[in-house]
């Protein structure tokens, strides 16, 4: 493993303790750049000035972006793969809508998923986070399992970060058919446009248009439920579908055919992952708050009324045209619903790729993924972040989305399945920890969570006979993945293991160094090391430049389960012989590491540093595919060229470039 790389022999499971960056303000140094501002309260919602109103608006705004536009396609697409719109037939899917949003959104999402936070953070990669290290002494195999469907639920999320924006977009603009049929040709330029403007805005950051996110939903919320209710007052009996008796007798009726939709009503639960992922941002009593209050009684009315516009309004030949949520509209507000709706689709699209770059910061923290260059976008909140690399490769891939699939309707095919595979690999976690870390009877776990494996399960098999009709798009970007992460985190272990058969100890280094008598010269020199090994930057300077600093600071920056660490817990310092300091510092999974920062800590523990007359020493490693490493040539090729790309070590660890030196050398994999 690299000096420059955090402990990567620890994996996403060294012990624990956090760090909270704010990000670079220009014109200001390092020290007084990060963590300038304490870390969220990751403890509860929170009820500073803005309370809890105002917190469930910014939730509105970011957390149910994806949810709040399925209405837009999720109903269209379960009349025309059925075909028709007979009475019985649409009362059972409103029946099984209903049901849904209650058992998936609510049941296990709001009160029993959303329990599992690491300090108050959520997601894939905080949930394997809770499992106890016993369980990893004692069942290395298990753990690997766990490890191994995270990292694919990892990436098929990062799969959703390009299939969402592509199909939100697209349902939005196809209403212009509604308005004009001879419009039909513009729905993928204009999506284009859009999309590229999305994407082309994402390194401002999400800080000022973020604020009119949460007034904007709540007007689409609002436009929801008001003209649900309008068609609902013209047939208030589809209210009766909330009994599930109408559900049980549409399976009943046609047991296939009911099986093969469960792939298009699916779509009215896609985003329920969003709530748990960002729960971080806002808390569980606002998410709560906004989803009770407004977001769902606005849905469960605008696809009730859906429901009743299509009985009334059944499908005729050109059943590619059909659109329930546009049906709902009044004839002369087509265009400014349009523009609403696309408006909701950007803000949909602009919370998932900003949960692609929290993943990916995880990730990269957690050593599955290369150092990417990672830009705050604000001095105030530390998680908006923003990631070049990442943001225009999902860029390119929403637009080929476009191209290759075209419409709304055929890209549907290719969406649920990378939804529901996630909700499976949460119920299976979720599990794990609730038997292993929280000791719940076993038989309650297995009763709650059987209960909806059986509900994923169930979408999940009828998801997967779209393979050879879509669902191979999402399937592919999951494996390519899975498969980054996967080649990344062997091949740093590997190289960690080889550095660590030819490194020598610090105790030998300074043995080495009394009895040559190296000469001392003024200044304080900073090397950075993931172990008690002599960084090899060290090394090579004492080999070359026969001097030394009569300061060394031996700089260790540690991953770890945590998402934040508190600055008082950060910071170790330890005296060494001759002039030699060791600091160790912890970094959570959600931050990004600042090294002078860090020196700047341990300053106030005893550590004499001087920021003006401090040059910090890094290695600059070049890999191989030549060596012994247990690795397929091809993935030994594919970390070699993930390596040669990664940011460098003064952006990763917010080095002063003008005060550093690296090392170069060669390393075999």
């Amino acid at each position: 493993m690299p000096d420059d790389a955090p402990n990567a022999s620890a994996g996403p499971h060294a012990p624990p303790a956090p760090l909270v960056p704010t990000g670079a303000v220009p014109g200001s140094s390092p020290a007084d750049q990060a963590w300038a501002v304490p870390a969220p309260n990751h403890d509860g919602p929170g009820h500073g000035h803005g309370g809890m109103a105002a917190l469930a608006i910014g939730a509105v705004g970011v957390v149910f972006g994806d949810i709040g536009t399925s209405p837009l396609y999720a109903l269209q697409e379960t009349v025309i793969k059925h075909g028709g719109a007979e009475r019985e037939f649409v009362m059972g899917v409103l029946s099984m809508v209903f049901w849904a949003l209650f058992l998936v959104v609510v049941a296990k999402y709001q009160l029993l998923i959303m329990r599992a936070t690491n300090r108050g953070e959520g997601g894939l990669f905080s949930l394997l986070s809770l499992l106890p290290r016993g369980l990893q002494r004692r069942a290395d195999y298990r753990l690997a399992f766990f490890g191994a469907i995270a990292i694919i639920g990892s990436a098929l999320l990062f799969g959703d970060g390009v299939i969402t924006p592509s199909i939100s977009v697209l349902s939005a603009m196809e209403g212009l058919t509604v308005f004009d049929e001879s419009l039909q040709g513009w729905i993928a330029p204009l999506t284009t446009v859009v999309l590229v403007f999305l994407f082309s805005v994402q390194r401002f950051g999400t800080g000022h248009i973020g604020k009119i996110f949460g007034p904007v939903m709540i007007v689409w919320f609002g436009v929801l439920g008001f003209l649900g209710l309008r068609a609902i007052l013209e047939d208030p009996s589809v209210l009766a579908a909330v009994n599930p008796a109408y559900a049980f007798s549409l399976v009943a009726s046609n047991p296939m055919g009911t099986f093969l939709l469960l792939g298009s009503i699916v779509l009215v639960v896609t985003g329920a992952e969003a709530l748990y992922a960002d729960i971080g941002h806002f808390g569980l009593g606002p998410i709560r708050l906004g989803w009770f209050t407004l977001v769902w009684p606005c849905l469960l009315l605008n696809y009730f009324g859906q429901g009743a516009w299509i009985i009334s309004h059944p499908p005729t030949s050109d059943i590619e045209h059909y659109k329930p949520f546009y049906g709902l509209v009044p004839e002369g507000w087509v265009i400014p619903m349009v523009v609403l709706a696309t408006f909701a689709t950007i803000i949909a699209s602009q919370a998932m790729i900003s949960g692609v770059f929290s993943m990916a910061r995880q990730a990269i923290r957690l050593n599955y993924l290369p150092r990417l260059q990672v830009v705050h976008t604000s001095s105030f909140t530390e998680g908006q972040i923003y990631i070049p690399f990442l943001n225009w490769s999902m860029m390119v891939g929403c637009l080929a989305t476009v191209f290759l699939f075209r419409s709304s309707t055929s890209l549907a095919e290719a969406y649920g399945i990378a939804v529901v595979a996630v909700m499976v690999i949460t119920s299976m976690l979720f599990a794990e920890v609730a038997l292993k870390t929280w000791k719940w009877n076993p038989f309650l776990v297995w009763g709650l969570m059987g209960i909806f494996l059986a509900i994923d399960l169930a979408f999940l098999a009828s998801n997967l006979l779209k393979v050879f009709h879509g669902g191979w798009y999402a399937l592919a970007i999951a494996a390519a993945g899975s498969l980054v992460m996967l080649t990344w985190n062997q091949g740093t272990l590997a190289i960690g293991r080889r550095i660590a058969e030819q490194g020598e100890t610090i105790h030998d280094f300074l043995a080495r160094l009394w009895s040559d008598v190296v000469p001392r010269v003024p200044g304080t020199a900073v090397f950075l090391t993931p172990s008690t090994q002599a960084p090899f930057a060290l090394v090579n300077f004492v080999k070359h430049a026969h001097v030394l600093h009569e300061q060394v600071i031996l700089l260790s920056i540690m991953p770890v389960d945590e998402p934040y660490v508190a600055d008082r817990d950060r910071v170790s310092v330890r005296w060494m012989p001759d002039g030699f300091w060791s600091v160790s510092a912890q970094v959570g999974f959600m931050e990004q590491p600042d090294a002078v920062r860090i020196l700047v800590l341990a300053r106030e523990r005893g550590l004499p540093f001087n920021e003006q007359d401090t040059t910090y020493f890094a290695r600059k490693m070049q890999v191989l595919a030549t060596g012994p490493a247990r690795m397929a040539r091809w993935r030994k090729g594919l970390f070699v060229f993930l390596h040669s790309n990664a940011a460098d070590v003064s952006s990763a660890f917010n080095l002063p470039s003008s005060q550093t030196v690296e090392f170069g050398f060669q390393m075999e994999l």
